[in-house]
This record gives structure tokens, C-alpha cells and sequence, in this order.
């Protein structure tokens, strides 16, 4: 049986050698649609991983929450009334929404941050320091912001990279003093620069402690609350509204009482506008490997025409239907492989060529992270084979069985 095979696969090669200008021709079609197949899959998946990108620089299971204004009555309660949140909201979260793992609460004020030759109008944050691991706040000089600073009140302050340049330019920052709505605070850290957009402020932001903030600010009330989480997102979501609707005494549906920063709602959105891109470049590749299937399909067909005779002596001979359909359904097959893997090979060389496409780096300053790199996976190089291995075995399939059913007599006289 081996030996049968090896023969049919021995008379398809002979028989692409024959022919060698039209199988390269052949060969070259097949290898541009399975390196277009591999390309848009690599195109897709690049695309994808930009977003989460995008995300992963500020965390995914993360949701903020902000107060708003009562938009719908509840109970006795008229609607236009301004939701404040305290300290005890945070504790009352804990308590309802095991889910919930870390919390900062959150004041800011825009003031003037200077030191001797600089004077500029930021926001500056009074935080928890578990903020600086719910939103990667990375640091790249100095250190971040303690629980000592916390209970001691420090006047210090964790500063964003672009707020290091305008105020130090080339200077060591960490130690240096600077004014915040003019009370001193010594900078100890300098945070990794995040991907900006526009005149975007999140590089400029100055953070300090909670309990410091007070003395720029009042803190009973604040301005927001952040939190990471386990599980699902729209669960944690739907608790936390639950839990702040029934402290703050509005309805849960009341969509303007609370507004809900969840980042990970976002990501799903995204993620699927991903998988319909991916759907859509897929389909495109499979229409021009199929185009390169047609081509195959006429090749053979006209190679059964040229070999008519051929196969009328092999019949002749006692060659069996099957025996004549596996000996050009082999040779299809072959071309298929050998396009297939030339085209893996110019797939990985284009991508190695082309490097990284231009997406979020043209809108914001450190985006080169979130640009397109054509990634080419396992998964995507196998897909392309199973459609490859499809359209090959039924472009070879037709001409095969065309072949197999000539009748032997008809073969011998054709001409």
C-alpha cells in the first residue's frame, strides 16, 4: 500500500517536472494566498493586542466610581439631588462586595504647582497608595507613595513624567522641593510616562497622600472611588450600585446618581469590534486563496486534456478509478504544500520587513506600544493550512474525478 502511494506521489512529481513552468506559475499563486491568509490573520490579531494595549497600561479590572445627580425619585426623595461620597462608603463596599480587593478614594483640585523658575496650573490627587497598583502607576525614579505617608501626614509628592520635564527639565527630581497652591512638598518619585493623547493631563497629574490633600482641599466629601476586582464585570458593577443606591438613597437604575467607570465593559466592546475584524479579514484571505484555488483547478484540468492518452493506457493497463483520482488529486495536493509553505515563509519575511504598522502613535505621544505588529501565531499559520488543505483538495478533487471517469477506449483515440 506504501509503495502504491509512494509510486502516485513519484508520478506527480514527474509530472510537475514535465510541466515546470506552469507549476511555479501555479505554485506562485498558491503561495500568495496562503501568505495573504496569514498576513491578514497576523493584521488581525495585532490589531487586537494594540487595544488590550491600550487598556493594560492603566489595568482592566478596574471600575471608578463618581457621584453624580439624582435624575429619578426614590421613596419620598425628589430627583436633582447631589450624591456625596465619604469614607464610609468605602467601607460599606468592602463589607457588601467581597469582590472588591483594593480601594483608593480619590480628591483633586487644580492648583499652581511651582518651584523657583516654574509656575503652571495642574491637578494634583490626593490618593491611597493602593491607586498606584489599581491604575500600574510604575515608577521610574524614586519610589511611590507608602501607608507611612499615609499615617504621618507627609508632604510629599509623586509626580507624572511629564511634569518631571516641565518643572526639573534635565535635573534629578527626587528630593527637590516644589509648591503646591503654595504649601511645600518634597518630590520622591517620578512615574513611568503613560501613552497621551492630545494635551491629555495624565502625565502632568502630581499625586500625594489622602490625609495631606486636606490641606489643600477639604476631604470629607470625594470626588471618586477607585477599585480593582475579581470576577465578573457587570456583577461587581451591579453590586456596587446596589450597595451606594441603598447608603446614598436613590435607585440602582438611576444611571446620573453614579457614574460607573468600568474599564473592563470597554474592553469587551473593543474586543468584539476584534473578533468581527478578524472574521472580515479571514473571509477576504480565504476569497483570494480561493482565487488561487480556481487557478490550480484550470491547471489540472488542462493537464488531464494533455494526458488523456496517458490515462487511457494506465486504464488499459488496470489502473482503477481510484488509482488515477489519487495520482492527480496527489499532484494537487503537492503544488498546494509547496505553495503552502513558500508562502508561510514570504508570510514571516513580510512581517519581519514591515515591522510595526502606525495606529495609536500617530494620535499619542508613547504609543509606539499599542501600534500594529503583524503578529503570526501557531493558531493563525494553522488555520491558513486547514484552508489551504481545503481549497487544494477540492481544486484537485474536480479534475481528479474528471480523469478517473474518462472512459479508457475514448482515452486510447483521442488525439
Amino acid at each position: 500500500m506504501l509503495g502504491m502511494i509512494g509510486d502516485i506521489f513519484g508520478q506527480a512529481l514527474e509530472a510537475m517536472r514535465f510541466n515546470g513552468r506552469r507549476t511555479l506559475i501555479t505554485v506562485a499563486g498558491m503561495a500568495w494566498g496562503i501568505a495573504t491568509v496569514v498576513l491578514l490573520l497576523a493584521f488581525g490579531a495585532g490589531f487586537g493586542r494594540a487595544i488590550e494595549t491600550i487598556f493594560a497600561q492603566f489595568g482592566t479590572n478596574m471600575i471608578g466610581v463618581f457621584p453624580g445627580t439624582t435624575s429619578e425619585q426614590a421613596g419620598g426623595s425628589r430627583a436633582g439631588v447631589k450624591v456625596r461620597f465619604t469614607a464610609d462608603d468605602l467601607e460599606k463596599i468592602q463589607e457588601a462586595v467581597p469582590s472588591v480587593t483594593k480601594m483608593s478614594p480619590v480628591v483633586w483640585k487644580n492648583v499652581p504647582v511651582a518651584d523657583d523658575l516654574h509656575s503652571y496650573t495642574w491637578e494634583v490627587d490626593g490618593i491611597a497608595p493602593e491607586l498606584q497598583s489599581i491604575q500600574k502607576k510604575e515608577v521610574a525614579m524614586g519610589r511611590a507613595l507608602t501607608q507611612a505617608d499615609i499615617e504621618e501626614r507627609r508632604h510629599v509628592a509623586f509626580i507624572g513624567s511629564e511634569a518631571k520635564t516641565k518643572l526639573f527639565s534635565g535635573l534629578y527630581p527626587v528630593g527637590q522641593s516644589i509648591r503646591l497652591n503654595g504649601i511645600s512638598f518634597e518630590v520622591v518619585g517620578v512615574e513611568v510616562a503613560k501613552m497621551q493623547e492630545g494635551d491629555n493631563d495624565i502625565n502632568r497629574q502630581v499625586d500625594v497622600p489622602f490625609t495631606t490633600m486636606s490641606d489643600i482641599k477639604d476631604t470629607k466629601y470625594l470626588d471618586g472611588i477607585w477599585m480593582s476586582y475579581k470576577g465578573d464585570y457587570k456583577e461587581v458593577e451591579h453590586a456596587l450600585r446596589n450597595v451606594l443606591a441603598a447608603e446614598h438613597g436613590f435607585r440602582p437604575s438611576d444611571r446620573n446618581a453614579v457614574y460607573v467607570a468600568n474599564i473592563m465593559e470597554n474592553l469587551a466592546q473593543f474586543r468584539m469590534v476584534t473578533i468581527g475584524l478578524q472574521a472580515l479579514l479571514l473571509f477576504i484571505g480565504v476569497l483570494t486563496l480561493g482565487i488561487a484555488g480556481i487557478g490550480l483547478m484550470n491547471i489540472m484540468l488542462v493537464s488531464v486534456q494533455q494526458r488523456t492518452r496517458e490515462i487511457g493506457v494506465e486504464k488499459a493497463l488496470g489502473a482503477r478509478k481510484r488509482h488515477i483520482l489519487f495520482q492527480f488529486l496527489s499532484e494537487a495536493l503537492v503544488i498546494s504544500c509547496v505553495g503552502g509553505l513558500a508562502g508561510v515563509a514570504l508570510a514571516f519575511a513580510v512581517s519581519k520587513a514591515v515591522g510595526s504598522i502606525t495606529l495609536y502613535s500617530a494620535i499619542a505621544t508613547n504609543g509606539e506600544a499599542a501600534d500594529i505588529h503583524l503578529l503570526i501565531s501557531a493558531s493563525s499559520v494553522g488555520m491558513a493550512v486547514g484552508v489551504l488543505v481545503l481549497v487544494g483538495t477540492i481544486s484537485g478533487m474536480i479534475p481528479a474525478l474528471q480523469a478517473a471517469n474518462l472512459n479508457p477506449i475514448e482515452a486510447l483515440r483521442y488525439e
